[in-house]
């Protein structure tokens, strides 16, 4: 019998690999990615180990992309970008994950130009600025 083993998202998840979180509740999680297109690239993981978007309940795949929405606000405001992009790829990782970044031009929209070795300095920062933003955004909604 075959038992699949758990994504590489999972384990960070579980804290049994390190993460930089940026955002947590008991569905979605959101944490930096080790291999950014621009700084604050930010993954939206269902904490369930769900392939394809496809795949997905409509009401749980609304969740990841509500909170796709506000790190994307965040991002937006953490790093002064005009907007913030969304990818959804799937290739890498077997666990859904919607790629959210932000983005200053079309070229920031592609996985051939990702910094392979961010600094661990720069990821602290990018953590840093996207949760003060997330903070800001949450105390202006209430």
């Amino acid at each position: 019998m075959l038992v699949a083993m758990a994504s590489v998202f999972t384990k960070i998840i579980n804290g049994e690999l390190p993460g930089r979180f940026v955002y947590q509740d008991d569905e979605i999680v959101a944490f930096l990615t080790i291999a950014p297109m621009t700084q604050g690239h930010t993954l939206v993981v269902p904490r369930a180990e769900i392939d394809n978007w496809q795949d997905v309940e409509p009401a749980v795949f609304g969740r990841i992309m509500e909170v796709s929405q506000l790190i994307g606000k965040a991002v937006c405001q953490a790093f002064g970008a005009p907007r913030a992009g969304v990818i959804i790829a799937g290739l890498e990782v077997p666990h859904l994950h919607v790629h959210v970044f932000p983005a200053y031009n079309l070229t920031d929209f592609g996985f051939a130009h990702v910094d392979h070795n961010p600094s661990a300095e720069s990821l602290d920062a990018a953590q840093a600025k996207i949760k003060a933003a997330l903070a800001d955004l949450q105390s202006s909604a209430s």
